[in-house]
């Protein structure tokens, strides 16, 4: 891993350290148009077509058969269906609490305002399959999504050579109450559902991580008139630690993050250089063993250090990288909470490890990476919700507010609005 001093940086050199990961590519945009092209056209068959292509597999109907759900917790163990029932139970604890009902507020004598939710009609939900399993991102999006009362929820996951979905996976369908399973992956799977075809539903939102093809697809999506939760990239970790912090732990950390693929991100950031030093040593340790030491390495390779002067230069570049997540490896971290303005999810203490929030704490794990995390947040009930306003003005109310709409009608030249607003306290005259 590299390794830079703050204060030797300059402002181009900071700027550099924090861009990672465009997704704006032409040539991948332009195939990912081609594809939602042919989707369009020709709906189950284009998908099929690109399954073939890109994951190396026919498949005769690319929904999860009832005989494949029915089957599923025959192929995993009863410890690993325990587990996946406690994270849901956590996820679901969590994000129920997310159901908050905003009262009406009493702008001024007569008008009355307020704001309720809806729950987005159709959503489509997106699961990698690549190079590991994840039944927790099931979870992390089917549980809101459920609690938020959508009425169609639709899963993709890309299908393995066998032309099958991991069992795991529709064992976390299942707890989550899903029972539209595709196999389909990549930018088809968002073209499939962005635009529908005899088979995937159309949906309102596409929400879910993936590779750059993927993100790619979602912003396809988007000019097809679906929203999408957010356009993230490959997964991050920044860990800021004084010299309290155990060099053990933080090494962990970073390595946790590192396995998940070579374009993966791990920053550590200390004012302590001896600690600094010492994790170094611990990476090179402890990654030796890792069954998935090969991605860990690639995505330690473009990982850095920072060695900082005092906490408030690590708190500004933590903030300035706006981190998915967030690990605090500091003597009282409650204390900085407040220093923190731009993270997806922040981990406080050593007992506090990413991989908690990844599986079972309760927090979503779906997060803003490259820098989103400056204006985005992590999915939660809100990604599945429309927030309606509604005011109810009583007849004196309009009278009194009148003039103020006039007025500001006629700064605008709408004629008509102020219309709008004479027609009824004429009505009322008369």
């Amino acid at each position: 891993m590299k390794s830079y001093r703050f204060e030797e940086l300059s402002p181009e050199g900071l700027e550099e350290l924090c861009r990672r990961n465009p997704v704006a590519d032409p040539e991948r945009m332009e195939t990912c148009r081609t594809i939602f092209d042919d989707v369009s056209r020709l709906g189950d068959e284009a998908v099929g077509k690109y399954t073939r292509r890109f994951d190396g597999v026919a498949l005769p109907d690319h929904r999860v058969s009832r005989q494949e759900f029915s089957s599923a917790a025959e192929g995993i163990s009863n410890l690993a269906v325990k587990a996946l029932e406690r994270a849901a139970q956590n996820i679901q604890t969590f994000h129920a609490a997310q159901q908050v009902f905003e009262g009406p507020v009493k702008v001024e004598p007569g008008v009355r305002c307020w704001r309720e939710n809806r729950a987005i009609d159709s959503v489509g939900l997106y699961v990698p399959g690549g190079n590991a399993v994840l039944p927790s991102t099931v979870l992390m999006l089917g549980i809101p999504a459920r609690l938020a009362g959508c009425r169609e929820i639709c899963l993709c996951v890309p299908p393995r050579k066998d032309g099958r979905i991991s069992a795991e996976v529709l064992v976390a369908a299942q707890i989550t109450g899903i029972s539209k399973v595709f196999k389909i992956g990549g930018a088809q799977a968002i073209a499939a559902l962005a635009l529908g075809t005899e088979t995937v539903p159309k949906v309102d939102k596409i929400v879910g991580p993936g590779n750059r093809w993927v993100q790619t697809a979602k912003l396809m999506a988007v000019l097809e008139g679906v929203a999408i939760d957010m356009v993230a990239g490959p997964t991050e970790v920044l860990v800021v630690a004084d010299d309290s912090a155990s060099p053990e732990l933080i090494a962990s950390d970073l390595i946790s993050q590192a396995e998940h693929g070579g374009d993966s991100r791990a920053i550590l950031v200390s004012t302590s250089k001896e600690i600094l030093e010492e994790v170094s040593q611990k990476v090179e340790s402890q990654v030796q063993d890792l069954p998935r030491r090969d991605f860990a390495v690639e995505a330690l390779a473009g990982s850095f250090f920072i060695q900082v002067p005092s906490m408030e230069e690590a708190f500004e570049f933590a903030n300035r990288y706006a981190p998915e997540h967030l690990i605090l490896h500091l003597e009282g971290p409650e204390k900085w909470v407040e220093k923190v303005q731009s993270a997806g999810s922040v981990f406080l203490g050593p007992w506090s490890p990413e991989v908690a929030g990844d599986y079972a704490s309760g927090t979503n794990h779906t997060l803003p990476t490259s820098g989103l995390a400056r204006a985005f947040s992590g999915v939660s009930l809100d990604t599945f919700v429309k927030k309606i306003t509604f005011q109810e003005l009583t007849q004196k109310g309009l009278r009194e507010l009148a003039p103020t709409l006039e007025t500001l009608a006629a700064l605008e030249g709408l004629e008509g609005h102020g219309r709008a607003v004479r027609a009824r306290l004429k009505q009322r005259d008369n």
